[in-house]
């Protein structure tokens, strides 16, 4: 089938329609209605949990005789299963939609098949139109739908041998400008940031985005405080612009799915080595950035302590994907890989 520019062009609309709903456990969507012709007929996008989805909310604003024969332009496949609120698909049959164009397919396990619904009735289907601008616009809810949790990034900042801090336990500052300044870019891009009590404690952090200048960047990360110990009624934590969460959980998969449930799709943890360490050895890290600076601190406090790994056979791997230097700093970015290094042999 061809896609027309009128269709492109809805498309578009709906896209932008689709920012118009909140970013959370449920996608952003948007939806346009067409005539025959090409007229744009309604409008609508999804407005969160429990509210009509995009193309009901659309459907809405007119009349059966209307929307009989029109086109449906949606920016993610049409929902094929029942929660809150009905399949997508089966109310787009009932108003007798007769083409249907979406940008980027449902990865849900349960959700997904309203393509094949809607083809199965009779209704022209065409898939990945401006997909690579649909999965952009969705680009942290489609990461979490692969994961089933969070994407959970781990920073730390080291010495050249390894250290965290000195062996008075002062780590300010290890890395120079340039790194600081990377890394508070880099909390700006997160939904949350996540440490433990010993880092509060410790350092009393604010755990704000800041620029160069130390003002606050246009987006903050949710402060995030996991630990058993109580953390104080005067921390800088506690004056964050955003409400902080606090748990006392060890099973950090649960927080993870609890961060979910709030909207959180990104992860930052720089929470220092125990935490981190926990997180790489309950296996949920996907990126690790490692800040080093050419200093050598000896001592007891390495970035990371124990993460189960008692042999060199059980490493945990990864693949390093960008070197990159940051005044006399280097920041490594790499990834947890699940396959054996080539030249592993079986013991």
């Amino acid at each position: 089938m061809t896609v027309r520019d009128v269709e492109r062009d809805a498309m578009r609309r709906a896209l932008a329609l689709a920012v118009n709903g909140p970013v959370g456990y449920n996608p952003q969507v948007g939806a346009v209605i067409l005539s025959p012709d090409g007229r744009i007929l309604a409008e609508g996008w999804h407005r969160g949990a429990g509210t009509p989805h995009a193309e009901v909310d659309a459907l809405s604003h007119l009349s059966p005789e209307q929307a009989r024969g029109a086109t449906a332009v949606v920016t993610l496949e049409p929902c094929n299963h029942t929660g809150r609120t009905g399949p997508c698909a089966q109310a787009l049959l009932a108003a007798g939609i007769s083409r249907v164009l979406y940008a980027v397919d449902d990865p849900g396990v349960v959700s997904a098949g309203g393509a094949d619904t809607l083809r199965a009735a009779g209704v022209e289907v065409e898939a990945d139109v401006l997909g690579d601008e649909g999965r952009e616009l969705l680009a942290s809810w489609l990461t979490v739908q692969r994961l089933g949790r969070p994407h959970v990034t781990v920073k730390w900042a080291q010495s050249l041998d390894g250290r965290a801090a000195a062996s008075d336990g002062t780590s300010q500052w290890i890395t120079g400008a340039a790194a600081r300044e990377d890394v508070h870019r880099r909390r700006a891009a997160a939904d949350a940031i996540v440490v433990g009590t010993g880092t509060v404690l410790a350092d009393d952090p604010s755990l704000t985005a800041r620029d160069g200048a130390g003002a606050l960047l246009a987006h903050q990360p949710r402060p995030v405080v996991i630990g058993e110990r109580a953390t104080p009624a005067d921390a800088a934590v506690r004056r964050h612009p955003r409400a902080p969460i606090f748990s006392s959980s060890r099973d950090l998969a649960r927080v993870l799915n609890d961060l979910r449930r709030e909207g959180v799709h990104r992860v930052f943890v720089e929470g220092g080595p125990t935490l981190a360490s926990a997180f790489v050895r309950q296996g949920l890290v996907d990126e690790v950035l490692a800040y080093v600076a050419p200093v050598l601190l000896g001592g007891p406090r390495l970035a990371l302590g124990d993460i189960g790994v008692d042999s060199i056979g059980g490493a945990v791997r990864l693949a390093l994907s960008s070197v990159e230097r940051l005044g006399d700093d280097l920041l490594l970015v790499a990834h947890p890989v699940t396959t054996p290094p080539a030249n592993a042999k079986d013991s």
